[in-house]
């Protein structure tokens, strides 16, 4: 059997996903929008992202857990929200068997845009 082709959009990303993956990967994309409404979607080492000068965030869907890059910092309240999430380098974990917590995505991707336009 052939490989799957590698995505070449954030739709076509989600939809290779398994199917009970694949609304959690639309409420982080929507989440996304919605916290940085200028950030545009792109595929970046074949995972989804988002770019606002520069890549702003990465996710990607795993076996149990979706991740999110880069890793964040820079805010002291948030360090300690994110401190469960911590994976491999500073990346975040979210276990697909707990709650997404979408407010905090939003809380880092409104950071990461802050960031980002101010290194503009």
């Amino acid at each position: 059997m052939p490989p799957h082709p590698k995505p070449t959009n954030i739709d076509e990303y989600i939809a290779t996903c398994q199917p009970e993956v694949q609304p959690i990967l639309q409420g982080i994309r929507q989440t996304i929008h919605a916290s940085a409404p200028n950030a545009e979607e792109t595929i970046s080492y074949s995972m989804p992202a988002f770019r606002l000068n520069g890549i702003l965030v990465y996710f990607a869907a795993f076996k149990k857990h979706i991740g999110l890059y880069p890793p964040i910092s820079g805010d002291g309240s948030i360090a300690k929200a994110i401190a469960p999430y911590a994976g491999p380098k500073g990346n975040l974990q979210f276990p697909l068997d707990q709650p997404i917590p979408y407010k905090l995505i939003e809380k880092l991707v409104k950071l990461r845009a802050k960031q980002s336009t101010a290194k503009k």
